[in-house]
């Protein structure tokens, strides 16, 4: 089971899953990101697939040839499964097409609550006394998909943002390694990802 790591920022999910360790079999990034040189550190094969040859961060960018190219470098390399790990381009039908319903993401709140980029802003805001960070098979509907774990993180009185955010990752950083583990570990036994989400209901 060949995996693949998807990166944009500072590599941190992607550190966790390298201590773990989790098999890793390459770490592609759309930008150039401190990922890609954690990658590099820990021997890992690393590609870049940057979206500033496809428009940038321009309204005009071209999210459809992007993600079917991305994809195509993928599968090159003979990719059986993917994990977004902070990977900030939303790909569309082409990607998800190519890598169908193995394709994992991790999000900072319990689902279907708060989608989106300012999931942990936006549990602030709302007044939540707990939110926390799920893990799901990504689909093309943003934060979407079927749930395979979800952990709780409880909002303290004196919480903003970045400290909130930090505790979600510490569990994150825990969470997201063991569900790739398990996933991996399914897939090598012919069984399916939604098994998974069975399993981690006991852990």
């Amino acid at each position: 089971m060949r995996l693949c790591v998807l990166v944009s920022g500072s590599g941190t999910i992607l550190e966790a899953l390298i201590e773990r360790p989790v098999r890793i079999a390459l770490v592609a990034a759309d930008r150039p990101c401190r990922g890609l040189e954690v990658a590099a550190r820990a021997g890992l094969e690393t590609v870049l697939v940057d979206r500033a040859g496809y428009g940038g961060f321009a309204a005009d960018f071209d999210r459809e040839r992007y993600s079917e190219d991305l994809a195509s470098t993928l599968r090159a390399r003979d990719i059986d499964l993917v994990a977004m790990a902070g990977f900030g381009t939303v790909v569309t039908a082409a990607f998800h097409d190519a890598f169908p319903g193995r394709v994992l993401n991790t999000h900072p709140s319990l689902l279907p609550h708060f989608k989106g980029w300012h999931a942990v802003a936006q549990a602030l805001a709302s007044g939540a006394r707990e939110t926390g960070c799920t893990v799901h098979v990504a689909t093309v509907a943003l934060d979407d998909g079927p749930i395979l774990a979800q952990r709780r993180v409880a909002v303290r009185a004196d919480d903003d943002e970045a400290r909130l955010h930090e505790r979600i990752k510490d569990v994150e950083r825990v969470l997201y390694p063991s569900v790739i583990t398990r996933v991996m570990a399914a897939l090598d036994e012919g069984r399916d990802v939604s098994s998974v989400a069975r399993e981690m209901e006991n852990v």
